[in-house]
């Protein structure tokens, strides 16, 4: 049969594109951003939370509960599902990129990109999926709103601190419209770019602590893990214990046979989703244990596995992470991805919205063996990860860290959306931003009430109980 051919794709010119921005105002003016107020049909918070644990591990829920419940920051990185479902109810732009779908400030770090230079981007793609792009910069500032809460900042100095994240938005917004697309592509924000463009407004003290993160997050990698999470029996590397959240494959209570056989069948299949060359790279290594292995706040009670693995000899170590992707919480609202695999989807979105990507990044989709198919994405673990430590921040600290992150979920909506028309739409005033702002104030105290609703609903015995401290 022969193959179609796909359509043209249409390219408008740039006053076409403008003219897209500007006329999305009417539809959504940038001062209603500011709007939130629950619909009086709003879903429970509780049975949302509730409903999305139905698939996960049983054992693993007390864990979620647990770090969900540390603190109302803490109960936003985990509650993603409920501001999916409530973005959905509001008007939006339908100025569309990848979302993120989780763009909370904990979601943003560094990592070694391929040339082994940390970076500064997006970090966690569990729930990216195309969507107008004011859902993430929602997502963002009333992160920030909930942080400077947390650490105890004045109203002046957190206001400050959101409104200037979505500033900073808007201008990095303006700044990749008037670059040509290659540029584009090839733009980063690597450690010397972050120190130009804003270390002269740090003190020395913050920059040598910066510098000195960098290094850790350099030594963050396979050999590091492989020291931490391996010990040698009867002459073998193994996986340590560390129930319940680091459990070999050997420990399970079900068949561990069957899990290693399913595990490295998925691994062989995994490896096809590779460039041919990354997966040459890839055949060089053997497979010497796996593990379960409890991963985030959200994540928790999917199912997560670790792979070591060694190549030219005991002291040549790689950490494969396999962990599960299930439908993203914007999918219900926002459409379908377009991938039949959660696993590409996640892939796929990934590369969009990264500048550089981790080249062992990879998807399968499989039966598990309790027989329920599941989708499952994979790449490499402890990559020279730099987190940074929101609750050590001070006021100007988190400002400048709220412009980073802000400036980097903007160059990633600017290569997967028309970053013309959305620069037209939140054009050069304030508006935009002091309204990001009083959203950001609004939804916090809805968070605060959600986080109250399901605190008391496990301790009415209405979801199971957190584990113990």
């Amino acid at each position: 049969m022969a193959q179609s051919t796909p359509p043209p794709v249409v390219h408008l010119d740039l006053e076409a594109r403008r003219a897209l921005g500007r006329d999305a105002r009417r539809t959504m003016p940038r001062a209603a951003h500011a709007d939130w107020h629950p619909t009086a049909d709003r879903p429970d918070p509780v049975a949302l939370i509730a409903g999305q644990e139905t698939n996960r591990v049983p054992e693993l829920l007390p864990i979620r509960h647990e770090r969900m419940l540390a603190s109302p920051f803490t109960f936003y990185r985990g509650a993603a599902i409920l501001m999916a479902a409530d973005l959905a109810t509001q008007p939006d732009t339908g100025l569309r990129v990848q979302c993120c779908g989780d763009a909370h400030l904990a979601n943003f770090g560094g990592f070694a990109a391929p040339d082994r230079q940390i970076v500064f981007d997006m970090n966690d793609f569990d729930e990216t999926n195309p969507g107008p792009f004011e859902w993430d910069v929602k997502r963002l500032v009333a992160s920030f709103e909930l942080a400077w809460r947390e650490n105890g900042f004045s109203r002046k100095e957190g206001r400050k601190i959101v409104v200037n994240t979505a500033t900073a938005y808007r201008r990095g917004m303006r700044d990749f419209a008037a670059m040509g697309n290659l540029d584009l592509w090839y733009s980063r924000l690597d450690v010397d770019g972050v120190i130009a463009r804003w270390g002269a407004g740090l003190s020395q003290e913050v920059l040598d602590r910066f510098l000195r993160n960098v290094g850790k997050a350099q030594a963050k990698n396979s050999l590091r893990a492989f020291d931490k999470l391996t010990e040698v029996v009867d002459g073998q590397h193994r996986i340590k214990a560390d129930p319940p959240l680091i459990v070999p494959v050997r420990d399970q209570s079900d068949d561990p046979e069957a899990v290693a056989a399913w595990l490295h069948d998925r691994f062989r299949v995994y490896r096809h989703s590779l460039q041919p060359d990354r997966r040459h790279l890839l055949e060089g290594y053997r497979i010497v244990d796996v593990a379960r292995k409890v991963v985030g706040v959200g994540s928790v009670g999917t199912r997560c596995w670790i792979i070591l693995l060694l190549g030219r000899d005991d002291q040549d170590p790689l950490f494969i992470q396999v962990k599960e992707a299930n439908e993203s919480v914007l999918e219900p609202h926002s459409g379908r991805s377009g991938f039949a695999s959660h696993g590409q989807r996640v892939v796929e979105g990934q590369r969009l919205l990264q500048s550089a990507g981790d080249i062992l990044l990879g998807w399968t989709t499989a039966r598990s063996v309790d027989g329920v198919e599941r989708d499952f994405y994979l790449r490499q673990l402890w990559d020279g990860k730099l987190a940074p430590d929101y609750q050590t921040m001070g006021p100007e600290v988190m400002r400048v860290f709220g412009e980073i992150c802000a400036r980097t979920l903007a160059r990633g909506h600017a290569r997967s959306g028309d970053r013309v028309a959305i620069d037209a739409y939140l054009g050069k005033n304030d508006e935009f931003d002091d309204a990001m702002g009083d959203f950001a104030a609004a939804y916090a105290e809805q968070n605060q009430r959600d986080y109250d609703a399901v605190r008391a609903a496990l301790e009415s015995g209405r979801l199971a109980p957190a584990a113990p401290a």
